[in-house]
Protein backbone atom coordinates (compact mmCIF):
# COMPACT_ATOMS: atom_id res chain seq x y z
CA UNK A 1 0.00 0.00 0.00
CA UNK A 2 1.68 3.41 -0.98
CA UNK A 3 0.24 6.76 1.25
CA UNK A 4 1.32 10.11 1.07
CA UNK A 5 1.53 12.44 4.10
CA UNK A 6 0.52 16.41 3.00
CA UNK A 7 0.86 19.47 5.01
CA UNK A 8 -1.39 22.38 4.43
CA UNK A 9 -1.72 25.40 6.41
CA UNK A 10 -5.10 26.01 3.53
CA UNK A 11 -6.72 22.56 4.44
CA UNK A 12 -10.07 22.04 2.07
CA UNK A 13 -13.09 22.24 3.97
CA UNK A 14 -14.05 18.71 2.64
CA UNK A 15 -11.00 17.24 3.80
CA UNK A 16 -11.94 18.72 7.49
CA UNK A 17 -15.22 17.56 7.20
CA UNK A 18 -14.07 14.18 6.28
CA UNK A 19 -11.63 13.99 9.53
CA UNK A 20 -14.85 15.52 11.89
CA UNK A 21 -17.23 12.52 10.56
CA UNK A 22 -14.32 9.90 10.99
CA UNK A 23 -13.51 11.04 14.59
CA UNK A 24 -17.25 10.97 15.16
CA UNK A 25 -18.04 8.18 13.47
CA UNK A 26 -15.11 6.57 15.79
CA UNK A 27 -16.30 7.66 18.70
CA UNK A 28 -19.91 7.23 18.58
CA UNK A 29 -18.75 3.01 17.92
CA UNK A 30 -16.24 3.49 21.27
CA UNK A 31 -18.80 5.09 23.68
CA UNK A 32 -21.88 6.02 21.83
CA UNK A 33 -23.22 9.10 20.00
CA UNK A 34 -22.48 12.53 22.15
CA UNK A 35 -25.92 14.43 21.34
CA UNK A 36 -23.94 17.58 21.02
CA UNK A 37 -26.47 20.44 20.57
CA UNK A 38 -25.05 23.72 19.80
CA UNK A 39 -25.49 26.32 22.32
CA UNK A 40 -25.56 30.45 22.38
CA UNK A 41 -26.59 32.77 24.27
CA UNK A 42 -26.55 36.45 22.37
CA UNK A 43 -26.26 39.71 23.92
CA UNK A 44 -27.74 42.73 22.00
CA UNK A 45 -27.64 46.55 22.70
CA UNK A 46 -30.97 48.92 22.21
CA UNK A 47 -30.14 49.27 18.43
CA UNK A 48 -30.04 45.36 18.32
CA UNK A 49 -26.85 44.96 17.28
CA UNK A 50 -24.71 42.22 18.49
CA UNK A 51 -22.74 43.05 21.88
CA UNK A 52 -21.96 39.74 23.03
CA UNK A 53 -22.51 36.84 23.70
CA UNK A 54 -21.38 33.43 24.51
CA UNK A 55 -20.82 30.22 22.28
CA UNK A 56 -20.55 25.88 22.46
CA UNK A 57 -22.24 23.19 23.12
CA UNK A 58 -23.61 20.36 25.04
CA UNK A 59 -22.22 16.77 24.53
CA UNK A 60 -21.91 13.88 26.73
CA UNK A 61 -23.28 15.39 29.73
CA UNK A 62 -21.18 18.27 29.39
CA UNK A 63 -21.51 21.77 28.78
CA UNK A 64 -18.62 23.08 26.75
CA UNK A 65 -18.61 26.97 26.45
CA UNK A 66 -16.27 27.63 23.75
CA UNK A 67 -16.16 31.09 23.27
CA UNK A 68 -17.46 33.90 25.97
CA UNK A 69 -17.13 37.73 24.72
CA UNK A 70 -18.59 40.96 25.52
CA UNK A 71 -17.68 44.47 23.96
CA UNK A 72 -15.96 47.01 25.92
CA UNK A 73 -19.42 49.32 26.65
CA UNK A 74 -20.84 45.94 28.20
CA UNK A 75 -18.20 44.84 30.46
CA UNK A 76 -18.48 45.64 34.01
CA UNK A 77 -22.35 45.00 34.44
CA UNK A 78 -22.21 41.37 35.63
CA UNK A 79 -23.35 40.01 32.41
CA UNK A 80 -20.62 37.49 32.17
CA UNK A 81 -22.16 35.76 34.75
CA UNK A 82 -25.53 35.97 33.68
CA UNK A 83 -24.62 34.85 30.42
CA UNK A 84 -22.66 31.40 32.15
CA UNK A 85 -25.74 30.99 34.19
CA UNK A 86 -28.13 30.81 31.56
CA UNK A 87 -26.15 28.17 29.67
CA UNK A 88 -25.32 26.59 32.96
CA UNK A 89 -29.36 26.52 33.01
CA UNK A 90 -29.97 25.32 29.41
CA UNK A 91 -27.26 22.57 29.82
CA UNK A 92 -28.96 21.26 33.11
CA UNK A 93 -32.60 20.97 30.97
CA UNK A 94 -30.68 18.85 28.57
CA UNK A 95 -29.35 16.62 31.37
CA UNK A 96 -25.65 17.44 31.75
CA UNK A 97 -24.42 17.35 35.11
CA UNK A 98 -20.57 19.43 34.37
CA UNK A 99 -19.56 22.50 32.63
CA UNK A 100 -16.30 23.86 31.41
CA UNK A 101 -14.10 26.54 30.33
CA UNK A 102 -10.87 27.77 29.21
CA UNK A 103 -8.53 30.79 29.28
CA UNK A 104 -5.43 32.89 29.52
CA UNK A 105 -6.93 35.72 30.71
CA UNK A 106 -6.57 37.01 34.18
CA UNK A 107 -9.22 38.43 34.61
CA UNK A 108 -11.77 36.00 33.12
CA UNK A 109 -10.21 33.55 35.33
CA UNK A 110 -11.25 35.11 38.68
CA UNK A 111 -14.33 35.57 37.07
CA UNK A 112 -14.79 31.83 36.20
CA UNK A 113 -13.94 31.03 39.35
CA UNK A 114 -16.33 33.56 41.45
CA UNK A 115 -18.92 31.98 39.41
CA UNK A 116 -17.97 28.39 40.80
CA UNK A 117 -15.95 27.17 38.58
CA UNK A 118 -12.24 25.11 39.72
CA UNK A 119 -8.72 24.77 37.81
CA UNK A 120 -8.32 21.42 37.14
CA UNK A 121 -5.27 21.86 34.86
CA UNK A 122 -2.71 24.43 33.09
CA UNK A 123 -0.51 24.67 29.74
CA UNK A 124 2.16 27.32 31.17
CA UNK A 125 3.46 30.18 28.57
CA UNK A 126 0.40 29.67 26.63
CA UNK A 127 0.62 32.02 24.89
CA UNK A 128 3.92 33.21 25.98
CA UNK A 129 4.08 35.43 29.35
CA UNK A 130 0.72 33.45 30.58
CA UNK A 131 -1.10 30.74 31.19
CA UNK A 132 -4.21 29.09 29.73
CA UNK A 133 -6.25 27.33 33.12
CA UNK A 134 -8.75 24.66 32.07
CA UNK A 135 -12.03 24.86 34.40
CA UNK A 136 -14.70 22.84 35.22
CA UNK A 137 -17.69 23.00 37.35
CA UNK A 138 -20.44 20.57 38.73
CA UNK A 139 -24.32 20.98 37.58
CA UNK A 140 -27.06 19.61 38.61
CA UNK A 141 -29.14 17.88 35.85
Amino acid sequence: MSISLELTHEPDEADLAAIGKGLTDYNAADVGPSGRVPLAVLVRDESGALAGGLSGYTAWGWLYVQWLWLSEPMRGQGLAGKLLAMAEAEASRRGCHGAYIDTFNPAALRLYQRQGYAAFGELPEFPKGRTRTFLQKPLQP
